[in-house]
């Protein structure tokens, strides 16, 4: 599906408010015989801006946006209080309902206000064009976390075919910029979880983003956070993991021939009946201790080798 070239995608470098007066024309400007949503007051602001019930908007299901800072929506509530809703909300006319295009988040607001009417701005959008506008709106403003952020864009490749340049081009951010966003997907659903809290950065969450194992690499998120581990030392922690130093390599080596060698001791302790200690000198020399603690256990390990000889 090739993207519109409509003033959506003119408009990204020059902001949300001249891509939403380019996109398309208002509904209720257009079709004034048409029958207004139940329940709306139909009493206009100001152009194109309605006074509508609270009751008669809802959220868009789709739109990238899933968390909201509580604490913030109580203070923007306290604010619609005292002011009102001051920027209406943008939205689309359903069957029904209007379906919220940009303003959730005052949307939300304005029912812990206890308001009953808000303003919006009605307009008609494709799929396509509200996805991109409530994406940009929240990026604009720095909304989205950075798993939300990485998501749209998916979204906007699986389901509307854009390429990343096109992408890009439309959140007026570099194709590079977009590239790394996606890229945190690969992540383990656990780590992704962690970014999304911020007990990590995005810094952190790209360098553990070289290790392939999951459950390594959630391990090694856990490390970071618990440690405090800064972005330059979470990069050397994974060096680290995935090209252990000659040091490190000699270090898991020596302690494989430990093991090999106490598995030998057992052995041979089996085979004596007495407690046997391999002492190694280099890696062909060495001598073989057998422990004895009586005369008689002295003369029975004697006897025993004799009949090996």
């Amino acid at each position: 599906m090739t993207a519109k070239k409509s003033g959506l995608g003119r408009g990204l470098g020059r902001g949300l408010d001249a891509m939403i007066s380019d996109s398309s024309k208002p509904r209720m400007e257009e079709k004034k015989s048409e029958k207004p949503v139940k329940k709306e007051t139909g009493k206009a602001a100001k152009d194109n801006v309605f006074m509508v019930k609270l009751a008669q908007v809802e959220p868009n299901r789709k739109q990238p946006r899933k968390q909201f800072d509580e604490d913030a929506l109580l203070e923007l509530a306290e604010s619609i209080k005292q002011f009102g809703v001051l920027q209406p909300l943008l939205v689309q006319k359903k069957e029904d309902y209007y379906e919220i295009i940009a303003g959730e988040r005052r949307w939300r607001a304005s029912k812990l206000a206890g308001v009953k009417e808000i303003p919006v701005l009605v307009k008609d959008f494709s799929d396509q064009e509200a996805v991109e506008i409530s994406l940009i709106e929240n990026i604009q403003r720095e909304n989205l976390n950075p798993i939300e952020e990485a998501a749209a864009y998916k979204r906007l490749m699986e389901e509307f075919h854009l390429k990343q340049d096109t992408i890009a081009e439309r959140v007026a951010k570099s194709r590079t910029a977009v590239t790394n966003s996606m890229r945190l997907l690969k992540l383990d659903q656990r780590v992704q979880q962690m970014l999304v809290e911020e007990m990590l950065t995005t810094g952190h969450a790209r360098a553990l983003l070289a290790i392939e194992d999951k459950d390594l690499q959630h391990a090694a998120a856990v490390k970071v956070f618990d440690e405090k581990l800064s972005v330059r030392e979470t990069e050397k922690l994974v060096k680290g993991i995935l090209n252990p130093s000659e040091k490190e390599k000699k270090k898991e080596k020596d302690q494989a021939q430990e093991l090999v060698y106490k598995q030998l001791e057992e052995k041979i302790k089996g085979i004596i009946g007495s407690k046997v200690a391999i002492h190694r000198k280099n890696k062909d020399k060495g001598r073989i201790e057998i422990a004895y603690y009586s005369q008689e256990e002295l003369e029975r390990i004697v006897e025993l080798l004799e009949t090996i000889r």
